[in-house]
């Protein structure tokens, strides 16, 4: 547990990881000290029993009056638009993933609060190893998603390097949880294959039965954010974005794990846009330097991950965790 409680804010505390993150915030810091920050068309989902405010990330305006109104010392800059959705809408992914994160970083130097923001796996691109993908590498993105976030990472060194914000980063893999639905990202189907096999025992996948990509389960989603932002600074030897993985596998070997669990599960591969996507992404992460400066290690294996998801969801979309 900390020393102290902050006071924090979540952006995009309706999405997939944030509705997650904020009952574990709250957990340690207590629901009070958990604002949780949503865009008004996101409302409705995911929502903890402490403060809540209507928030657009691009507002710079209004991200000051709700950091000064509720005393507010670490963000949690979660509000962003994910790759499918952001090659439909470029424009906006641009908007929201990189002007809303400058007004983060910006309003951070001013204040000195810290930061936690998600970077990606879709950072990388042509020229980069495709397995056991080194930390430092060619950075060269196939997406918007993707050039916002390599401009997020730079954006982030720079303030750091500059100005002193005390923002820290993670290259989340795809996100696998039964929680809330997923927002729009290429590595979707690994979570839309779960509700498939539950409610009707099938699923057609959008990328091919051989496409391999890392994934990681929202328990190790939520500890690798906690984990790093309790780390001592001096021990952050990384400003951009850390590698950090769990298991990657096939759609295929996927698929195989849940016919095990729900043999009349069948899968059908009508690979679409999002196929293009995934092929330019790494299928293995090298996250040693994580793992080495504030000892980051994942605990949910392929196995664990079918067994849970099939448990969670077969209970229903009300039931407690």
């Amino acid at each position: 547990m900390p020393r102290k409680s902050r006071r924090i804010l979540v952006t995009g505390a309706t999405g997939q990881i944030g509705s997650e993150l904020t009952v574990e915030l709250a957990r340690r810091h207590g629901r009070d000290n958990v604002i949780s920050a949503f865009y008004p068309k996101s409302a409705g989902a995911g929502l903890g029993e402490g403060p809540t405010e209507y928030l657009d990330v691009t507002d710079r305006a209004a991200l000051k009056r709700v950091v000064e109104s509720h005393q507010v010392d670490t963000i949690y800059h979660l509000a962003g638009v994910l790759s499918a959705v952001g090659e439909e809408k470029p424009d906006l992914a641009w908007s929201v993933n990189v002007e809303g994160l400058r007004n983060v970083l910006k309003l951070s130097a001013e204040m000195g609060l810290r930061v936690f923001w998600p970077s990606s796996l879709a950072v990388f691109g042509e020229g980069a190893p495709r397995d056991n993908t080194p930390q430092d590498t060619i950075l060269v993105p196939s997406t918007i998603y993707g050039v916002a976030k390599v401009t997020g990472e730079l954006l982030c060194k720079y303030y750091h390097d500059s100005l002193g914000v005390d923002v820290r980063s993670v290259r989340y893999p795809g996100i696998i949880s039964s929680r809330t639905p997923p927002g729009g990202g290429t590595t979707d189907y690994a979570v839309q294959i779960f509700s498939g096999a539950v409610e009707r025992r099938r699923y057609t996948c959008y990328v091919s039965k051989d496409t391999v990509l890392p994934m990681m389960y929202m328990p190790d989603c939520i500890r690798a954010a906690v984990g790093l932002m309790e780390a001592p600074a001096a021990r952050i030897g990384c400003r951009m974005g850390y590698n950090v993985t769990g298991v990657s596998f096939s759609a295929g070997e996927l698929a195989e794990q849940i016919r095990r669990r729900i043999p009349g599960f069948r899968c059908y591969y009508r690979p679409d846009f999002r196929q293009r996507i995934a092929d330019t992404w790494p299928r293995s992460l090298d996250d040693s330097q994580a793992r080495r400066d504030w000892g980051w290690e994942p605990e949910c294996d392929l196995a664990f991950i079918v067994e849970d998801m099939i448990d969670e969801l077969s209970k229903g979309p009300n039931s407690p965790r």
